[in-house]
């Protein structure tokens, strides 16, 4: 799952950035309202924590500028200002939660994991399933039956990516906006290595799942005739 971090305080965002990522999201971050709207407006993000009081363009006007131009994705509004006014500005623009600083960040979690449910991108929050096969975040293991194997983290996210989306092709394109970023120069190469490793694994405890290409395309999750 990958989120977007903007925030201008760059020990907070840096802070954050890690903190979601020992979590096992893809993180990426911007520190300013400028280059955080060109990120937003890639629409690869499954939820946005967003500032309101940013260098170049405010939180609220990045918001409205999405919302305007029909991008969905979740957005938590974080700011150190606490009037209700501004709580109400930042949700009849289109914000779907809003956080107060300073903040705990396991109720961050908390509010990230609620978004994305609503969304309809997690099953629970700790673990995904597809046919028996689960996906378990906490530990960042894949089992069937009893059987369990460790994920590298980018296997992880993969194959997050694969069984929150069954039987649907996932173009190499959208794998690599989604894992690496929208400006990466990873290669189709890469994913290969990583779909490689990831068939040993489900291999390797027997799963009767496999990783189907779609030659040119992309990959799929399948089901074991």
């Amino acid at each position: 799952m990958k989120i977007l971090v903007v925030e201008d305080e760059v020990q907070l965002a840096d802070a954050l950035s890690e903190i979601l990522r020992r979590n096992m999201y893809n993180v990426d971050t911007s520190y300013d309202g400028i280059s955080g709207l060109d990120n937003a407006m890639t629409g690869i993000y499954d939820c946005i924590v967003l500032d309101i009081m940013l260098p170049g363009m405010n939180g609220i006007d990045v918001l409205s500028n999405m919302r305007r131009n029909k991008i969905n994705t979740p957005v938590i509004l974080l700011t150190a200002r606490s009037e209700v006014e501004d709580k109400i500005n930042g949700l009849d623009c289109g914000a779907d939660d809003y956080l107060t600083k300073p903040f705990v960040t396991g109720e961050l979690l908390a509010r990230i994991r609620a978004l994305t449910r609503r969304k309809g991108e997690i099953v629970d929050d700790s673990s995904l399933d597809f046919n028996g096969l689960q996906l378990n975040k906490s530990t960042c293991s894949v089992m069937w039956k009893g059987s369990d194997v460790k994920l590298s983290l980018k296997e992880f996210q993969i194959m997050e990516l694969l069984i929150s989306n069954p039987h649907r092709i996932l173009p190499k394109e959208r794998i690599i906006e989604k894992i690496w970023g929208y400006e990466s120069d990873v290669e189709y190469n890469n994913i290969e290595v990583y779909i490689s490793f990831l068939r040993k694994k489900l291999s390797s405890i027997n799963a009767p799942v496999h990783i189907k290409t779609a030659r040119g395309i992309g990959y799929s999750l399948e089901q074991e005739e």
